[in-house]
């Protein structure tokens, strides 16, 4: 029986442990540092509001992604965005645009569901609230420390958080290998994009023909305005919510600026560009910083698959060089597909 330990559980490590699990004699063991699960695919409730304020949607851009989210898990309470996604620039101008997804999927429960659904067809124990701060190789094995809490050993290990995370991870480790600090180099120099992000809702429905509008050159310090209640289930009806993404240079400079003026200036910005002023005062808000939230730049490929060498698997997202949730999950099969052929 093989030992599998994971750090994360993200998009890219629950399709690793169901596909593990399904095709591999193992037991595996997941550390989670949130309440949550699957990462940067996030959903929160309020009352009868419920919002993905991560990744906004599912694209059918993967062919075995696709397969495995309509194919292998239950698709109750999949729901479609059929609203387009427009354009607008630097100037706040709407136009239309750039809406070629053939699908945009998200669940009536969020996109949690995605990872919900995933280890919930797995023997996986996920101890969540439990943040990894370090990784030991002991002999042919690995543990994992959280804190004062140790896990392992195991025979695996992979590793989901993302690329400058996953670095810091390797720097408090015990394992002695020349790999290690080129690993900890090259990760750590992996860029991301920082996105700021407000939840604004209001008693009162938003008439547009668009499910989103994304900005176009980077001119703007919005680059993502999305109406949540183009999904079916998340908003009752006579109500509006909006995701507000700012862009990578304004999250940098308002990150730790205090969240509700962030929501504010978000919030007239919307306002100015849907030209509604009324989306200046929302009903309530929420909020969420992410401070790595897209891989600008590529992985080392030929380091990661070094370090698979010895048992350790780094996967998400930013391994695959495709900054959206179907890249995440295309990673967690894939790796798990390595594992197989390795043992």
């Amino acid at each position: 029986m093989t030992r599998i330990g994971i750090i994360g559980a993200g998009a890219a490590a629950a399709a690793a442990a169901w596909a593990i699990d399904t095709q591999t004699e193992a037991t595996i063991t997941v550390v989670e540092k949130s309440g949550g699960l699957c990462g940067r695919a996030a959903t929160r409730r309020r009352g009868a509001v419920t919002y993905d304020y991560g990744a906004n949607y599912l694209k059918a851009e993967d062919d075995r992604v696709v397969d495995l989210v309509t194919g292998t898990l239950d698709t109750e309470g999949l729901v479609d965005i059929g609203e387009p996604v427009y354009t607008f620039d630097g100037a706040g101008q709407v136009a239309e645009g750039r809406d070629a997804d053939e699908h945009k999927w998200s669940y009536e429960q969020g996109l949690t569901q995605i990872a919900k659904r995933l280890f919930g067809r797995t023997a996986a124990t996920v101890h969540r609230n439990t943040r990894a701060t370090a990784i030991h190789r002991r002999g042919e094995s690995w543990e994992v420390s959280a804190g004062e809490e140790r896990f392992g050993p195991f025979d695996i290990l992979l590793v989901n958080p993302p690329a400058p995370q996953t670095a810091a991870l390797l720097a408090d480790s015990t394992w002695d290998d020349p790999l290690r600090e080129k690993l900890i180099d090259a990760l750590g120099a992996v860029d991301f994009r920082t996105v700021w992000t407000a939840i604004v809702g209001y008693p009162f429905e938003i008439d547009r023909p668009y499910y989103a509008l994304v900005n176009i050159d980077n001119e703007h310090a919005i680059g993502w305005i999305a109406r949540e209640e183009c999904k079916p289930g998340h908003v009752p009806d006579g109500e509006s919510v909006l995701i507000i993404q700012a862009s990578h240079d304004w999250s940098v400079t308002h990150y730790d600026d205090p969240p509700s003026e962030n929501i504010s200036r978000l919030a007239q910005m919307a306002s100015e560009i849907l030209d509604d002023e009324r989306l200046a005062t929302p009903e309530w808000s929420d909020w969420q910083g992410w401070r790595y939230a897209q891989p600008e730049t590529g992985a080392p490929t030929d380091l990661l698959r070094a370090a698979e060498g010895h048992d350790l698997y780094c996967l998400g997202d930013w391994t695959v060089g495709t900054a959206r949730l179907h890249g995440a999950l295309r990673s967690g099969l894939e790796t798990a597909d390595r594992i197989r052929q390795s043992r």
